[in-house]
């Protein structure tokens, strides 16, 4: 085995260990973010209205989601079977309008699951992590990671936005250079008449592990 490669993957190894010492379950985050929604604060270090605002829209769009969202006893019958125990550390902050409608999805199918276990943890207090799974050169968010919980190697990874998400960002941005704040009203737009549904989508093609 070729000892560069080998030493990489075992500080790749040591990151994800520290990831997951710092990680929290769905209902602790859940409680945190509302917190700092009621304190008109936000998680991490950089403290400021727009990312309070930002929060108390989330936990408002949390709390609808964890309650409205569903999928057919069908869709959760082919949830795929799963040989041996996987974590999905997933990197997100309160603030992120993209994880309000896909972090409940998650929380959904990893319930349905027995070995499958969900973890988060905030970006911006683990910045050695999300160096290691930038998107594009940039620390998006939220960022899937698929782990073997044994081994912690990774399998997959995520994020942070769904299929039909991205290609409507990519677009917008090919023809206006950037992301204007209707764009993001029209984007939170789509997620709600989607219901989760591409965020599922993407999810189980993931667990397949192919």
């Amino acid at each position: 085995m070729n000892t560069d490669a080998n030493t990489l993957r075992e500080a790749l190894k040591d990151v994800i260990a520290k990831g997951l010492a710092n990680a929290i379950d769905y209902q602790t985050y859940r409680k945190q973010v509302k917190q700092w929604a009621e304190e008109n604060s936000n998680s991490g270090p950089e403290k400021s209205d727009v990312l309070a605002n930002y929060t108390q829209l989330n936990n408002r769009r949390m709390k609808r989601w964890d309650k409205t969202l569903k999928f057919t006893e069908a869709q959760i019958a082919g949830l795929p079977k799963l040989d041996g125990k996987y974590t999905w550390l997933v990197i997100t902050e309160s603030w992120c309008g993209d994880a309000a409608p896909s972090v409940p999805v998650m929380n959904k199918i990893a319930e349905s699951l027995p070995n499958l276990d969900l973890k988060l943890v905030y970006r911006d207090e683990n910045l050695p992590l999300i160096d290691q799974f930038l998107t594009n050169g940039a620390m998006s968010i939220p960022k899937l990671i698929m782990i073997d919980s044994e081994s912690l190697q990774v399998k997959q990874t995520w994020g942070p936005r769904s299929t039909k998400a991205t290609k409507m960002v990519n677009e917008y941005k090919a023809e206006h250079g950037k992301l204007t704040a209707e764009f993001k009203e029209n984007l939170q737009g789509f997620y709600n008449k989607d219901k989760g549904q591409d965020v599922f989508n993407d999810l189980v093609a993931l667990l397949a592990l192919e």
